[in-house]
């Protein structure tokens, strides 16, 4: 049994290539000491990396990231990004916290926000949005949808002057705010989907409110640290917000209706973006990861 143990225990070939894989279906790529610590089944030492990576078929260095051979990512791209992180990243991550705080003043419904995307991986450029991902009430996902959204075209305003990309680019004002997962409390415990792409999701994210209930989250998820070991201990405190709207304001009966409203803005969004084919397989490959979170049907 020992034995069989050892030979199944996948090499550090293998847990680099996967975790590498991984990145790339995100779009991006990472220098060898950032890869050792974000590595499938736990960290590594930094130094081990290029060793493995230039003796592998499967791996390769590009601009000073780690690729798999073959691929069809921009390291220059990808450079560039994290490059203009340093100063982009922290202006927006500010930006980003104080939209947080505001969102559960207005909405005491919301119990935990945490950034995703580029903000959170290191490759923000000036032109993306903030994804953000949070957790909610139970029956309230619609409303949290539309609030977030509310809230984002109200800030946005502030921000007529920022670049936009074929995927930020909106009516009206850029898109700043975003919402990338909103899940209920009652899926978070347990949550349907534990595999390695949900693991790096919570991995990255970085918590603005309600990190005692995300740290909860993967106490009670034990699967997701066999995909990395990284999360325990990972999510620290966050500041509370001392003062919030009543509860009684956004009974449970609201989210039927803004479901309703979200639906239909979402499937607008969707029709403004009908000549931009990169923009439409964008959306399509953030729903299927997604599943089955996703708030709307195509």
């Amino acid at each position: 049994m020992a034995v069989a143990a050892v030979l199944a225990r996948p090499s550090l070939e293998d847990r680099l290539l996967r975790t590498t894989e991984l990145l790339e279906r995100r779009g991006y790529a990472l220098p060898p000491d950032r890869l050792a610590s974000v590595c499938l089944g736990g960290p590594l030492p930094p130094e081990a990396v290029p060793g493995v990576v230039a003796a592998s078929r499967r791996l390769a260095f590009a601009e000073g990231l780690v690729v798999t051979t073959g691929s069809s990512a921009r390291p220059d791209s990808i450079r560039r990004r994290q490059a203009s992180h340093a100063l982009a990243g922290a202006l927006f991550l500010g930006e980003a916290r104080h939209f947080a705080e505001r969102l559960a003043r207005l909405c005491p419904f919301v119990l935990s926000v945490s950034v995703a995307g580029s903000l959170a991986s290191g490759g923000f450029a000036p032109a993306d949005d903030i994804d953000l991902n949070l957790v909610v009430e139970d029956g309230r996902r619609h409303l949290a949808y539309v609030a977030l959204n509310l809230l984002a075209l109200l800030s946005a305003r502030r921000y007529r002057g920022k670049p936009v990309d074929t995927h930020t680019t909106r009516p009206l004002a850029p898109r700043v705010m975003t919402a990338n997962l909103i899940l209920e409390r009652s899926q978070c415990f347990p949550l349907a989907r534990q595999d390695e792409d949900m693991a790096y999701e919570l991995l990255v994210a970085k918590p603005l409110l309600g990190g005692a209930l995300l740290r909860e989250v993967v106490a009670a998820n034990p699967r997701l640290l066999e995909h990395f070991p990284q999360l325990e201990g990972r999510i620290g405190a966050t500041a509370d917000v001392v003062s919030r709207l009543p509860d009684w304001l956004f009974p449970a009966w609201l989210d039927r209706p803004a479901h309703g409203v979200g639906a239909t803005a979402w499937r607008f969004m969707q029709w403004t973006r009908r000549h931009r084919p990169d923009a439409l397989a964008r959306v399509a490959y953030v729903r299927a990861c997604m599943r089955p979170y996703t708030l709307f049907d195509a």
